[in-house]
């Protein structure tokens, strides 16, 4: 028979995984692999000692995974994607085109704005990376920047434009977490989303300045004349948009890109080519050992580190959600709450723990909602905050686990470790600290009534 952990259990299990990632993340440098197998053995085994039995603790860890089977094939999707759109001249031509208009003095906050604005437009945070912040990556790099700043000023745009999207699967789903209107839902985040967003701004605008540049405008141009861009290679650009544009699903949206970008990589190559850019990604010819490593890139076999990372952490996530442990630590202070700053500066740090416990960016975003809206109700807080509160933390938070689905996902794609972009997403650092000035000053706190 189950018997759920109680409270001391719960505490005593968080401590030990704590222990068990800091140690050997931060103590050994190790990969998140390693740590995640030894705390879904101990989960286990706290599990196994509450009266468990041995199937329904592996049906609690399928479950976890089963939640992510459409993420993981999104992401085999994706690899497949940047091998073709490397292949077809796509990003190269991206590329080029980065090359040709850089500003040394403005790189840095143009890079995060044209994120921001494609986010915005595409709805999706992973195709925005996977596609324009592959090809702002490589010009950032060439500039000289260090590549951890440089992935993070992608990675706020492309987050502020995940959360600020109407076509977004996070934005929807927090909007109906909260019970709001979604529209509604994404005006009121304006109040603590635009001052991360301008404080984002400022700060890379300083980083601008200071960075130590090792190359010049000549070396850019030179790199650009090794690149030959193409006309025909905006179409698979302009069919992503127009398919965003018309609400289709991100699944249907990739599969038809790359049934155009196969096509028109087979008028000129083999099927068997096809089936090597499709699996192993793209290999350029050009000499230039720096766009060598750049455009050597894609295929679904260089996701499957990310997607093995996602599927222990999911599994794990899967055991400690169904075992209840997060609920145990937190139930006796949802019940303690009194005040209205103190159920939103609770909501952020369940959201933000449910990140690095979970490591699942939706699962982070409707665990704190079960587990705080009826107490959002008792006190008369707007539903609008709540769905703000989760997106601030739920939502962004994610980017910056190294086993969390976007954390792994975005340091695969980009090149650069988590934990060497994760100081300089600084978009997902601000978010939860305007959240909590919003909590504390009251300012854009909206009354029920005015929902």
């Amino acid at each position: 028979m189950n018997k759920p952990m109680t409270f001391k259990q719960s505490i005593l299990l968080l401590l030990g995984l704590v222990f068990i990632f800091s140690g050997s993340i931060l103590g050994f440098g190790l990969s998140p692999n390693v740590p995640l197998v030894i705390s879904i053995i101990t989960v286990m085994i706290f599990a196994r000692i509450s009266r468990t039995s041995w199937q329904t603790i592996q049906e609690q860890l399928l479950k976890g995974i089963e939640k992510a089977l459409a993420p993981l094939f999104l992401f085999l999707l994706i690899g497949m994607l940047i091998g073709l759109w490397m292949a077809t001249n796509t990003i190269p031509s991206l590329l080029w085109v980065g090359l040709k208009i850089a500003n040394v003095q403005w790189f840095l906050p143009s890079a995060l704005l044209i994120m921001a604005l494609m986010g915005t437009m595409i709805g999706s945070a992973f195709t925005t990376i996977a596609t324009v912040g592959v090809a702002l990556m490589g010009v950032g790099t060439a500039i000289g920047f260090d590549p951890g700043i440089v992935a993070g000023a992608i990675l706020s745009g492309a987050i502020f434009g995940d959360k600020s999207s109407p076509l977004s699967d996070s934005t929807n789903l927090a909007s109906s977490i909260a019970g709001t209107d979604l529209f509604a839902h994404i005006k009121n985040m304006m109040w603590t989303t635009i001052p991360a967003l301008v404080g984002s701004l400022l700060i890379f605008i300083i980083f601008n300045q200071h960075q130590i540049i090792k190359g010049s405008m000549n070396d850019l141009q030179k790199l650009a004349d090794l690149l030959t861009p193409t006309w025909w290679s905006a179409l698979p650009i302009v069919l992503l948009f127009m398919m965003a544009w018309r609400h289709v699903p991100a699944i249907p949206t990739l599969l038809v890109n790359i049934t155009v970008t196969g096509i028109m990589f087979m008028l000129n190559h083999t099927p068997q080519q096809l089936a090597d850019v499709i699996m192993n990604g793209s290999k350029t010819t050009i000499k230039n050992d720096l766009l060598a490593e750049l455009l050597n890139r894609g295929g679904m076999l260089s996701m499957m580190p990310t997607v093995i990372i996602i599927m222990l952490a999911l599994a794990l996530g899967g055991l400690l959600t169904e075992q209840g442990v997060l609920k145990a630590v937190m139930t006796p202070l949802v019940k303690r709450i009194k005040t209205k700053a103190g159920v939103i500066t609770g909501t952020l740090v369940t959201g933000i723990s449910a990140n690095f416990l979970i490591g699942e960016q939706y699962l982070a975003t409707i665990l704190p909602g079960q587990l705080w809206r009826d107490t959002f109700i008792r006190l008369k807080v707007s539903r609008l905050t709540l769905g703000r509160t989760l997106e601030d933390s739920g939502t962004v938070i994610n980017y910056l686990v190294p086993w969390g689905v976007a954390g792994s996902f975005a340091a695969q794609t980009l090149g650069v470790p988590v934990t060497a972009f994760a100081p300089f997403t600084f978009f997902a650092l601000l978010s939860p600290v305007c959240s909590l000035v919003s909590a504390w000053t009251g300012i854009g706190q909206l009354n029920p009534d005015d929902e």
